[in-house]
């Protein structure tokens, strides 16, 4: 799922880079359709005016870095 979307951003990481750095590109096929401050920001547009799953959400940054995300989430415990 979205091989076509992440080989595009790897292929493009430094032109995008240099353009984007720092944000949450949304990428369709083999371009970058919205770049936003924060993943939630660019989750919300998608929503509004895309398909869920339709689009990647890739954070734009240098290096394999950025080819990963670790999302961190709280157990709750009831006593």
């Amino acid at each position: 799922m979205f091989k076509q979307e992440f080989d595009y951003f790897i292929a493009n990481q430094s032109d995008l880079v240099a353009k984007y750095r720092g944000k949450f590109l949304v990428i369709k096929g083999q371009s970058v359709v919205g770049s936003y401050s924060s993943a939630l920001e660019a989750y919300i547009a998608i929503q509004e005016s895309r398909e869920i799953g339709s689009c990647m959400i890739q954070p734009c940054e240098p290096g394999t870095a950025a080819y990963t995300i670790t999302i961190a989430t709280a157990n709750l415990v009831q006593f």
